[in-house]
């Protein structure tokens, strides 16, 4: 009588030669942690040159209203001094948001950057980690083929 395979204890054998190997998942977790370092070093240097423009804006309006809250000799003076006071305040409303406008499209291009390095990244790591676990899943189901035998 022909002796039966044992396929329990082939399948057995067969997945604990698969190997489990972690190195993919940290680099892909490298990956990750050095693009999310990368996008917070953007949004923290926008965030400052945003806040600088804010507070040289501030200073100069505070500035700018020493001229209007000054007593007037002339009640024409009043006027002039709100008419120049709303002129200079037109003037900086353009050239403020005109460097807003600097800070989003700085932050806008290093983005696209940032994506486009890290998909190159994530797709380089992706297709070694295929290829390794092609390999190793080969060789072991060679091995495991080769143990039933």
């Amino acid at each position: 009588m022909a002796k039966a395979q044992d396929y329990t204890k082939m399948f057995k054998d067969m997945m604990g030669n698969f190997p489990v190997d972690m190195t993919a998942m940290q680099d892909a977790y490298k990956t990750q942690a050095s693009l999310a370092e990368k996008m917070s070093k953007v949004a923290l240097e926008a965030a400052e040159k945003s806040t600088e423009i804010s507070s040289k804006w501030t200073l100069d309006t505070i500035g700018k209203m020493g001229s209007v809250a000054t007593v007037k000799e002339e009640p024409a003076d009043y006027g002039k001094a709100m008419t120049d006071f709303a002129s200079a305040q037109a003037e900086m409303a353009a050239e403020n948001m005109a460097a807003f406008a600097e800070v989003a499209k700085k932050v806008q291009m290093e983005t696209v950057e940032l994506m486009l390095a890290a998909g190159k990244d994530i797709s380089e790591d992706a297709t070694a980690a295929v290829k390794k676990a092609t390999a190793d899943v080969t060789a072991a189901a060679k091995k495991a083929t080769a143990a039933a035998k």
